[in-house]
């Protein structure tokens, strides 16, 4: 009998339509001829099974299970690309948890020290991974223009501590601007992240770890003409994506090394990206962590995994075979 494997999306942020693409380039990636695949889209407690691009039925919350045509429908398998609460940030992990039913990315800790950019990246500063100058203001605090920019300087980036896709972003040039970005920005997180400007070449990694294996990516190159890798260059194709990255041999075993070892640190599990900013110097600096990464046909991952010759359906059998072992 096959597995019944869950592709869970949706959630409760702004990347909500984001997430839903992830899942149709996930359900496309798994292979169908050993894994029974549905799509369960989540908001807020509007938990749906998708069948045929139509919401089919309802989610039994008590064992994540669904009954069709007086059918009991239970899950195998979990794998999570939901971008944003609640499963990106440890909720959705942890009833996993609590039902005994394996999923495909980081555990409770992990998931939630990662998706708090600001946390993770000055827990990896420990570590002596580089990062930017950066502060976080949670809202109601006060925020002085004058304060701020003393220690971060112009420009700066603004942008949501909890989210992703570049999702309230902005690239602030003068002082006049910062209060409006930072309102901007709480629009779609009560804490906001003021982070120092860092010319350079932007770079994206991804790697994940089984029980037999360890397996890094190719280094891709992000070049946009944009003010920086904002939502149109994501996802409206403003953007080239060059995979491998023209960058030495040395650079690109910097980074791959580097992505393995925040991996560890982390206690990952399953796939995941980590971006980063070349400054002068060959200097890398970590931008972020992401632990559910966009998994449409054109995202970073499936490129990377194209370019190192191997099949995006294997490695997500891989994925799941490991977790059902646990």
């Amino acid at each position: 009998m096959k597995r019944k494997v869950a592709i869970v999306a949706g959630g409760d942020t702004s990347e909500c339509g984001v997430s839903m693409e992830s899942a149709k380039g996930i359900y496309s990636f798994i292979d169908r001829d050993v894994y029974d695949t549905y799509i369960v889209k989540m908001h807020k407690s509007d938990w749906k099974v998708i069948i045929d691009g139509q919401e089919a039925a309802d989610i039994d919350k008590n064992d994540f299970s669904f009954t069709l045509a007086g059918q009991k429908v239970k899950f195998d398998f979990a794998y999570i690309t939901i971008h944003g609460t609640p499963g990106e940030d440890g909720l959705l992990q942890g009833y996993f948890e609590m039902l005994g039913i394996p999923y495909s990315c980081c555990g409770v800790l992990a998931s939630a020290m990662t998706y708090d950019k600001f946390v993770c990246n000055h827990y990896l500063q420990a570590f002596g991974v580089r990062i930017a100058e950066s502060l976080c203001i949670r809202k109601g605090q006060a925020a002085a223009t004058e304060d701020i920019i003393d220690r971060i300087g112009l420009p700066c980036f603004v942008k949501p501590n909890l989210g992703g896709s570049s999702f309230g972003v902005t690239k602030v040039k003068k002082a006049e601007e910062l209060q409006a970005a930072i309102e901007k920005a709480h629009h779609e997180s009560d804490e906001v992240v003021v982070e120092s400007f860092m010319p350079g070449m932007e770079l994206t990694c991804g790697c994940y770890r089984t029980k037999g294996k360890a397996t890094v990516l190719p280094v891709t190159e992000v070049v946009t003409k944009n003010e920086f890798f904002d939502y149109d260059a994501k996802y409206n194709g403003q953007v080239e994506e060059i995979t491998p990255a023209r960058i030495s041999d040395d650079l690109a075993s910097r980074v791959q090394k580097l992505t393995m070892a925040i991996y560890d640190i982390l206690g990952c599990k399953g796939i995941v990206r980590v971006d980063y900013i070349v400054t002068e110097g060959e200097k890398i600096n970590l931008l972020e962590v992401n632990t559910t990464p966009g998994m449409t046909k054109t995202s970073f991952i499936p490129q990377q995994v194209r370019a190192a010759g191997l099949d995006i359906k294997d490695v997500m059998s891989d994925i799941i075979e490991d977790n059902l072992k646990r």
